[in-house]
């Protein structure tokens, strides 16, 4: 999933990393901010983690793309019913 949300300063930054990083359902996460993005994975709502941010931030969030990524067995399972 990616998000845009405005990092002014350095703050800025490091709350929104500690935010991510206190959310047990995001595996990963990349924050860039030059162009005011936050690319986050995991099994996770991305309505939940929008709300979320937008709540300790107290900033607009905006979901920008939402990917969904099949399993392994999924595909497997798929490839030997075949």
């Amino acid at each position: 999933m990616v998000l845009r949300h405005n990092i002014d300063c350095y703050g800025c930054f490091r709350k929104l990393r500690r935010t991510l990083l206190n959310m047990k359902e995001i595996e990963t996460h990349l924050i860039e901010k030059q162009q005011c993005k936050v690319s986050v994975c995991g099994r996770l709502r991305p309505s939940d983690v929008a709300i979320n941010i937008r709540k300790k931030m107290n900033r607009r969030v905006e979901i920008l793309e939402i990917n969904e990524v099949e399993d392994e067995q999924t595909e497997q399972n798929q490839i030997t019913s075949q």
